[in-house]
């Protein structure tokens, strides 16, 4: 063996090469500073955060704002808005997951990009990109019109601005999930004489329900977030497009930083426990699109 030579009387003595005391001490150190620089850096993304939910609780700013008409107006409007883009992300969304995830095409790729691409667009630009769009001089705007609707600046645009941001969330998740469903179940249980809907709803369904739920909270949790391309399209009009985000930016301007601390912090408790649900409930695979062919 090496790093060991045979000693009289035939015990073996370990060579000096082999004493494992140098490594120990390396691997001591190198644990050392990984460990300090991890901690320093979950510091750094951690202590604002903690520091803004502190303030708020302790000057008491947080209990004034959950009392004040404006921020629970626009919590009410977030949580309505919110609630509605989720549903329109899921009866669009969950079809072309389903492509995505059973389908093999020569644009897939490109598909897929598209999908993926309002993830990583500046909020400004996508709003900028949906008034092109939708706005009155919009590519769209001459249907809207014949139907008596106008987009830009309404709660629509608001629906409109956290569908287009949040979706990929969910589709991306979902994709995932469905991509990981055995095929031959569903197989047996065409043959067995289920039909596609019943397939889909007794099988894929519950198999995909952990990916399917983690991606659904994601784009909650997105959408609650969503301001930049909502003060882009929609605007910032106080009972119809001001979202719990845009007081944060409001009462900031006006000079009113505990408001806008207070609205901040219930941001990000509500962003907290969705974060932590997801890891509660096992949904961690979110973003995870390995396997997914």
């Amino acid at each position: 063996m090496i790093g060991r030579v045979s000693a009289p009387g035939g015990s073996a003595a370990a060579s000096p090469a082999a004493d494992p005391a140098p490594a120990r001490r390396r691997s001591g150190w190198g644990d050392r500073s990984l460990s300090t620089v991890a901690v320093l850096f979950a510091l750094f993304l951690g202590l604002p955060v903690l520091t803004l939910v502190v303030r708020a609780v302790v000057d008491g700013s947080l209990s004034v704002a959950v009392g004040s008409p404006i921020v629970l107006q626009a919590l009410w409007l977030s949580l309505v808005t919110t609630a509605i883009s989720v549903v329109v992300t899921v009866v669009l969304g969950l079809p072309l997951a389903i492509v995505l995830a059973r389908r093999r095409f020569r644009a897939k790729g490109v598909l897929e990009a598209v999908v993926d691409l309002p993830i990583v667009l500046p909020p400004s630009v996508a709003g900028l990109a949906l008034l092109l769009v939708f706005g009155r001089r919009g590519l769209l705007n001459a249907p809207f019109e014949l139907l008596g609707i106008s987009v830009p600046f309404t709660t629509i645009a608001v629906i409109l601005a956290q569908t287009f941001v949040s979706a990929p969330f969910f589709i991306r998740s979902a994709r995932t999930g469905i991509a990981a469903v055995d095929r031959d179940l569903e197989d047996a249980a065409r043959v067995d004489g289920a039909s596609e809907r019943q397939l889909f709803r007794a099988i894929t369904v519950p198999l995909a329900g952990a990916a399917l739920a983690a991606g659904l909270v994601m784009a909650w949790a997105r959408s609650l977030g969503e301001f930049g391309a909502t003060i882009m399209f929609a605007g910032n009009v106080e009972g119809k497009t001001q979202t719990l985000p845009l007081v944060v930016y409001s009462e900031f301007q006006g000079g009113e930083l505990d408001a806008s601390i207070a609205a901040a912090a219930i941001l990000v408790l509500a962003a907290f426990g969705v974060l932590m649900a997801v890891r509660v409930f096992h949904w961690g695979k979110v973003l995870d699109v390995r396997g997914v062919g």
